[in-house]
Parts: C-alpha cells; sequence; structure tokens
C-alpha cells in the first residue's frame, strides 16, 4: 500500500512539475504584431497607418540590464521607438504612449513617458546608428527605477520611473514601410570609464569613415542589409598610406553569408556604396573569388581566395625618391590639410582601363606619381599593381557586403601599418628592415619590433624571400 502511495504522489508531482513549466513557458514568450522576426531582425510588416510593435520574452533584471537595437533601414520615416513597457502592453500602440511605458524615438529625438506628447531628449537616429536602453538595477527604489538610454555607446539621457508589476520589458515599435533593426538582447553597458578604456584598446578614432559598419569592442562588423550591391559597408582609414607607414593587415574573423570582404586602397573621397576597387581613385583584393579590382566592376583574376582566418594584406612599394607633399604634417594629422583637389581625383587612378568621363582633363590623369601596390595573403606576396596615386594619397579601406562579416584590429583580427623607412628603385630587389612595428593589440595595443619583408624583383615577380637583406 505504502508503493502505490508513493507512486501517485510521484506521478502528481512530475504532473504538477509540467504545469508549472507550461505557465512560465506562456509567461516568458515574445509577443509581436505587424513585424516579421527572422532571427535577430525585426522588420515592418504593416501599411504605415497601423503601429507595429514587438515585446521581448522577458523583463530587464539586475543580471540582464540593458539591450540595444541596431538600425538597419529606416523607411519611409524612421519611426522606430526602442524602450520599456509592461508585460501585456498593447501591440497597436507604441512603446513610451500608453501608461507605464517609456521609450525614445529615432524620428524625433524626443522621450515618450506614458504619454503620445513626447518631450525632447536626444538626437535624431538614422541608419546604422545604435540605440541602447538600461536600468541602474541598483537605484531602484520603493517602486521606482531609473532607466537610461544610449546612442552610439554614449548615454543621452535617464528618467526615473515607476516599475510595474511584472517588470519593465523590452520593446520596439515601429511605423513606416521598409522599417528594420537588428536586436541584441545579450548587450553589455559598462561603466564610462570601461568605455573610455574600450575605445582606446579598439582605436575607433583611427577610422575616419565608418559607413554601416561598427566597431564593436575588438571587432569592425557589417551593419548593413547585405541584400544588394548599394548596400557596401566601408570602413577608411584616418590617415593614407605614407614611405613611413606603407602596408596593413586584416585577419578574417567571420566571413558571413558570402565573405563579401575587400581589401585595399582608395581615396578620400571615395563613394561610401561602391565597394574598394570598384569605382576610381581605388584597387583592391577581394575575398570571395580572389580577383584584384581597379577601379572597374569587372576584376581580374589575381590570387587565391580566402576564408576564415586568413590574413589579408595591402601595401605600396615606394621609390626610393619618392616625397609626399603631405608626409611632413603626418606627425600632427589634425592640421594636415590632404584633401584631393576638385577635378583630379576622378582619373588620377585609371591610365588607360576606363573611356574619359565627360568635362575631364585626360592630361591629368599622367600628373600623379605611379607606385606599385602589393597584396599579401597568410604572409606571402600573391601579386602586384602598378597604380598613380591620387591627390592626397591612398587610404586604408576595407569593404563588407553580407551579414554576418567581422573584422577587428585585435587579437583574432589584426590592422596594423607596419612603420619604417622603405628605399628600392623599380627594377631592383626590394629589402625592407623595419626598425618599428605599430600592431594593434589586445594585450600590446603598441609595440615596438624588427621585421623583415620579403624581398622582391620586378623582373621575376613577387617572391618571398629570407630573413634579412640580400
Amino acid at each position: 500500500m505504502d508503493d502505490i502511495n508513493l507512486h501517485y504522489r510521484f506521478l502528481n508531482w512530475r504532473r504538477r512539475i509540467r504545469e508549472i513549466r507550461e505557465v512560465r513557458a506562456v509567461r516568458y514568450q515574445e509577443r509581436y504584431k505587424r513585424m516579421l522576426k527572422n532571427g535577430d531582425t525585426l522588420s515592418y510588416q504593416g501599411n504605415s497607418d497601423e503601429v507595429g510593435c514587438y515585446v521581448a520574452p522577458r523583463p530587464l533584471s539586475k543580471g540582464n540590464c540593458y539591450f540595444e537595437v541596431t538600425i538597419m533601414d529606416t523607411g519611409v520615416r524612421g519611426t522606430i521607438a526602442v524602450g520599456l513597457v509592461p508585460q501585456h502592453y498593447k501591440l497597436d500602440h507604441q512603446p513610451g504612449w500608453l501608461p507605464h511605458s517609456i521609450a525614445y524615438h529615432a524620428d524625433d529625438g524626443k522621450l515618450y513617458n506614458g504619454n503620445p506628447v513626447g518631450q525632447q531628449f536626444g538626437p535624431k537616429c538614422n541608419r546604422g546608428d545604435r540605440i541602447g536602453c538600461g536600468i541602474y538595477a541598483d537605484t531602484s527604489d520603493a517602486g521606482l527605477v531609473t532607466v537610461f538610454f544610449t546612442k552610439n555607446g554614449k548615454e543621452v539621457g535617464s528618467v526615473v520611473v515607476p516599475v510595474a508589476p511584472d517588470g519593465l520589458f523590452p520593446a520596439i515599435g515601429m511605423h513606416s514601410l521598409g522599417e528594420e533593426v537588428r536586436l541584441d538582447l545579450q548587450a553589455e553597458w559598462g561603466s564610462e570609464e570601461e568605455d573610455s578604456v574600450m575605445m582606446v584598446d579598439s582605436h575607433e578614432d583611427e577610422w575616419a569613415r565608418l559607413y554601416d559598419v561598427r566597431v564593436s569592442g575588438t571587432l569592425l562588423e557589417y551593419v548593413g542589409k547585405g541584400k544588394s550591391i548599394m548596400d557596401v559597408g566601408l570602413a577608411q582609414a584616418r590617415q593614407p598610406l605614407t614611405t613611413r607607414s606603407h602596408y596593413f593587415e586584416v585577419e578574417i574573423v567571420d566571413p558571413g553569408e558570402k565573405c563579401y570582404i575587400a581589401l585595399g586602397l582608395a581615396r578620400r573621397d571615395y563613394p561610401k556604396n561602391r565597394h574598394p576597387g570598384w569605382s576610381r581613385g581605388s584597387v583592391a583584393y577581394h575575398a570571395d573569388d580572389g580577383k584584384i579590382f581597379h577601379g572597374s566592376g569587372v576584376g581580374d583574376q589575381f590570387g587565391p581566395r580566402c576564408f576564415e582566418g586568413d590574413i589579408m594584406g595591402c601595401g605600396i612599394m615606394f621609390p626610393r625618391d619618392y616625397v609626399l607633399d603631405y608626409e611632413d604634417e603626418m606627425d600632427d594629422w589634425d592640421a594636415a590639410d590632404v584633401r584631393p583637389k576638385q577635378g583630379r581625383v576622378e582619373n588620377l587612378l585609371y591610365l588607360n582601363d576606363e573611356d574619359e568621363e565627360e568635362g575631364d582633363d585626360p592630361e591629368q590623369e599622367h600628373e600623379g606619381r605611379k607606385v606599385m601596390v602589393f597584396f599579401t595573403r597568410n604572409g606571402k606576396i600573391i601579386g602586384r599593381r602598378e597604380v598613380v596615386v591620387p591627390a592626397g594619397g591612398f587610404y586604408p579601406t576595407i569593404g563588407m557586403l553580407s551579414s554576418g562579416e567581422k573584422v577587428s584590429p585585435f587579437s583574432n583580427i589584426i590592422f596594423r601599418l607596419l612603420r619604417g623607412t622603405v628605399g628600392f628603385s623599380m627594377g631592383t630587389s626590394l629589402c625592407v628592415h623595419f626598425s618599428i612595428a605599430w600592431s594593434l593589440s589586445l594585450n600590446n595595443p603598441v609595440s615596438v619590433r624588427s621585421t623583415s619583408w620579403p624581398s622582391v624583383d620586378s623582373s621575376e615577380g613577387l617572391t618571398p624571400g629570407s630573413k634579412g637583406c640580400r
């Protein structure tokens, strides 16, 4: 009899556990309306007359107190809202419109705090911007909590709000065709001191232009849509290559969906929606097909394809007597003015490969000095191309075009400029011994070392040589 009672008690215990799990599964379930969810991407699916809203399955807590949204597309009006709402918030209202909800709206930079009329709060947000929202859990008192908002990792402002009985749930609202965001419910938020350290380590200030590419910790990450050839993500260095800083490398950390990663050199005012190498004033080695693109959308077979873990490099072989009119100002970069002269840039790189554009002076094409641009893969030179340096110089440029692609100047991905004195004449062997190398490394941001580069004989092509000078 005791065995039978014990058996029934065990079955009843299992039933109760199953019921509790079912209740919890229903309780912690994401809700959304007039939105399409594909992985961590949310896109508006309404007719622009109706609001679409997403509510996360779990509220913010002390252990998970922050989330971020990256704007992939602003659509027609950019009416994207990011904030916190009660669990059973009505999905046909923007976050912040109804009581006990609060949200930062991208289209007007206003804060909506339980009211359809917003108050000016921060800057407007556009494509590529990151909007974050979090709570200071240690400041909660008597049913109140401090909610703060960020834009691109910097705090915009904060406000104290009452906490709903079930907590405050991350929410995203949209209200026009084409709007699309990427949601990161596991994003981390640090103190100003931690953020400052990250900025130094990531060398974000080394990049003059970041379009659809963001610096995320130690990564350069593509954040574009990746749906057409116009969705190029571009990262361009702040300084051009010079005789003192003439080579850089990138290691592929994540090839993404298609590995449409390109490494090369481009003029300073290079179009932001063109892959390096596609337009005049640029030359680039493309990882997905191993081709070199030299100012044209049609590439030439050049080297092997590159995959995850491969290191792609690019540099310039300057002639011994080469003098850059802006190089003396490189130590004081903020004072340097290396902007290309109007009317010269478009034809400087290309000599014969493209027809002259209307209004261009053919004589201007030959005013620049020729240099030899070379590319490497995993430390071995794979080829070179003679080009003309555009006015203002060639800037290290990285392009990406498919979802998930990531590169970084640290540990896993190395972006380094090897600095040294280079001297050679065309037709003779090249032997470079660098006395100083600047390597962006997580553990050693700046290092001093000696290194040798392969010797090069222009009559025999580019082949790796032994260490030291021949």
